[in-house]
Parts: structure tokens; C-alpha cells; sequence
């Protein structure tokens, strides 16, 4: 690393790698802040609370999004020196294509370690203080933990479904309520309309409805007695729901690295939840690993010919990283499933595309031609000629 080459080159792939990084976020986090969006503009959320929120949900898209930032970095930095005939020249001056690797490698490490302390770390971290910050804001707003044509069994001993909800105002339409909560009855309310209004303290509300119908059964006489009412208020608190999601067990992604290792020691049976929190732990140590397997594998593909086309090389490098997360996808679903080891599951993407890294570093330092360039460039220009072949655009 201490080489005017290698600086240079470790140099060129910072801003192609914060380019990528930024637009990966923007494009990992749309949906994520039009969730969240949504919720500013219709239950009031402050600001500050927005960008929280934001902030919660960084490291775990940070875990992904890294590996393929490092990747398009180099592949966009060696595709640049390679069209700019600057591969050539260095090769021309004695220095081989191997030389070339210590700024990726430590580029690609350095990646790694950011990645291993965003999953170990930063997504445990970001998951427990959004899941609080969520229930903050429900407890502040109830009307935030409803949800249309949904039936919520939140509140103990009642149920209801609300058919729709203007948030602007607070108000129901179609209400539907099953209230058990005394013992040897069984109570319905039915009303076309409702209000939501506040209680007495931060954790209760009033459920004023109109207009409606109350069926209550007693069943232990079988008795049955309907009431019309133009106006009736129905407590709601959300105590019970609040200490209930507050003693549920963490999920494996709630779940730091000590957490992760004491529930394999403890968990006896291996049940699905088992597989789940090994490919957890797995998943903790093998992403990171993918910087420095697709760093590998972005050299090959950038050194290219001056035949290729750059449009060929950056969609052979998507390609490459879609496979990456085809193979880890089908790893996390045969893993949690007992079908494969966790173990093999989440390292096999790593092994197969580095493995294919080396290969092609091998044969492109050899200066034998790497003919899968030119194919997937031709496949490319005929997928493209037959689609639009016979098409009238008028």
C-alpha cells in the first residue's frame, strides 16, 4: 500500500463507492420513508421523531448495501483505468495485475469491518429502538395502531374491526366490536360511525360510537338482548397491550451476538426458531465477508477488453451481485427450514463468487480473454433487437 500506484487506486475508489452508497440508501430507504412519511402527515409525528426513525432503520439496509457499494466501486474504478488504457500502461511498466490487489483487498476489509459492526452491533441496536419508538408514538396517537379492514385484538378481551379511518379527524366508519371482558357475557357493537377521543391519562381512550346496536349474550341463560343507542362511549386501555409487547422475547434480529450464542446453548430442540437464530448468527459474519469475495471478483470484471462495452461490464456486474443474493436467499430459506446447515447456507454465496473472482483474476492476469464479456454483451444486444423487432412506437 505504500506505492504511488496503489494510493492512486485506493484513492480512485472512494467516490465511485460514496456515489453507490448514496444511491443505494435512497433507493433501499424509499419505502421505508413513505412508511414513515405517511405516519408524520396523518397522526402528527414530529420531526425529529421522522428522522429517527430513519436513522433506527441505517444499519440494517447499511449490512446490505455495503457489500454492493464495494463492489460497483471497484468494478467502476478498474473499468475506468482499464478504458482509459491505464491497465495497459502499468502493465507495460513491469507491474501485473496481482500488484494491483493490496488497495482493493484492504479497500474491501475496511468495508468488512464496517459491515461485521453494523450486523453485530448496529442492526440489534436499530430494531429495539425502533420497535420502542413505534410504541411511543402508538401510545401518544392510539389511531397510529389501527389499520383498515383489519381485526385488532390488541386491547384485553376486545376485539373490533373498523371497515375505514379518516385520520384527520379521528373519525370511524363501520365498526365492529367484540368486547369479552366480563365473565359469563358476551358482547357485540355494531355502529356505522365513531370518534376516537383521548382518555385520562396517555395509555387510555374513548371510543365514542352513534347510532349503533349492542347485542349482548348471556351465556349461561342463552339470553339475548339488543339495545339501539344513538350515542355510547367504550373504554379502551392499552396497558395490558403495552406490557405485552414490552415482556414478548426479542426476534433473532433484536438479538445481539451474546444473545444469539446463550439461546443456541439453552434451546434444546431444534425448532424452526433454532434454525432461524443459527442462520442469524451465521448471516452476522458471512455478509461482511461478501466485501472482500465481490471486491475479488470486481477486478476481473472491470479489466476488460477495449472491444466490451461499458454498459456490458456494469450489467455483467449487477448480474454477478443479483446472483450473490439469489444464493443467499436460497440458503436463508432452506437453512431456517432444516433442509441445509446454516453453515453452508449463508457461506455459500461467499465460496462461489469468490471462487469465480479468483478464476477470472487468474485468467485476466494471464491476458487470456474472458470470453464471458462478449457473450453476455451479444445475449444483451439480441434480447434487446428481438423485443423491439416488428414494434411500431406512433
Amino acid at each position: 500500500m505504500n506505492t504511488a500506484v496503489n494510493r492512486y487506486i485506493f484513492k480512485e475508489l472512494i467516490p465511485p463507492y460514496t456515489m453507490n452508497l448514496l444511491f443505494f440508501i435512497f433507493v433501499f430507504l424509499m419505502r421505508q420513508v413513505l412508511e414513515i412519511t405517511n405516519v408524520v402527515v396523518n397522526y402528527q409525528v414530529s420531526l425529529m421523531a421522522f428522522f429517527l426513525m430513519l436513522a433506527y432503520s441505517m444499519p440494517y439496509f447499511l449490512a446490505y448495501i455495503i457489500p454492493m457499494s464495494v463492489m460497483m466501486s471497484v468494478l467502476l474504478t478498474f473499468l475506468r483505468l482499464s478504458n482509459d488504457n491505464e491497465i495497459v500502461a502499468l502493465k507495460a511498466s513491469g507491474i501485473s495485475l496481482y500488484h494491483l490487489l493490496p488497495p482493493v483487498i484492504v479497500f474491501s476489509v475496511l468495508n468488512a469491518l464496517l459491515t461485521a459492526y453494523m450486523a453485530i452491533y448496529g442492526i440489534p441496536w436499530g430494531q429495539q429502538s425502533y420497535k420502542q419508538m413505534a410504541l411511543n408514538v402508538v401510545q401518544s396517537n392510539f389511531s397510529v395502531g389501527l389499520k383498515e379492514r383489519q381485526f385488532n385484538d390488541s386491547f384485553d378481551g376486545v376485539m373490533f374491526y373498523v371497515n375505514k379511518i379518516d385520520f384527520k379527524d379521528n373519525s370511524l366508519g363501520d365498526i365492529y366490536i367484540e368486547d369479552q371482558r366480563n365473565e359469563g357475557f358476551s358482547t357485540t357493537i355494531v355502529s356505522p360511525k365513531g370518534r376516537i377521543l383521548d382518555g385520562k391519562d396517555k395509555l387510555s381512550f374513548i371510543l365514542s360510537l352513534y347510532n349503533g346496536v349492542i347485542n349482548q349474550v348471556n351465556l349461561k341463560n342463552r339470553a339475548v338482548h339488543s339495545i339501539q343507542f344513538d350515542s355510547y362511549d367504550l373504554q379502551l386501555d392499552l396497558k395490558h397491550a403495552v406490557q405485552k409487547i414490552r415482556g414478548k422475547k426479542r426476534n433473532r434480529k433484536e438479538m445481539n451476538l451474546k444473545e444469539l450464542v446463550a439461546f443456541l446453548k439453552t434451546e434444546k430442540t431444534k425448532s424452526k426458531k433454532y434454525y432461524s437464530v443459527w442462520v442469524e448468527f451465521h448471516k452476522k459474519f458471512s455478509i461482511p465477508f461478501a466485501c472482500i469475495a465481490l471486491g475479488i471478483l470486481a477486478v476481473p470484471l472491470g479489466v476488460q477488453s477495449s472491444s466490451t462495452r461499458k454498459s456490458a461490464s456494469l450489467g455483467l456486474g449487477l448480474i454477478a451481485f443479483l446472483i450473490y443474493y439469489l444464493l443467499l436467499s436460497a440458503g436463508l430459506v432452506f437453512s431456517e427450514a432444516g433442509n441445509l446447515s446454516p453453515v453452508l447456507g449463508m457461506w455459500m454465496p461467499n465460496f462461489i463468487m469468490g471462487g469465480l473472482g479468483v478464476f477470472l483474476l487468474i485468467r485476466t492476469a494471464n491476458d487470456r480473454p474472458v470470453e464471458i464479456f462478449y457473450r453476455i454483451n451479444q445475449f444483451g444486444i439480441k434480447i434487446v433487437q428481438t423485443f423491439f423487432r416488428g414494434r411500431s412506437f406512433d
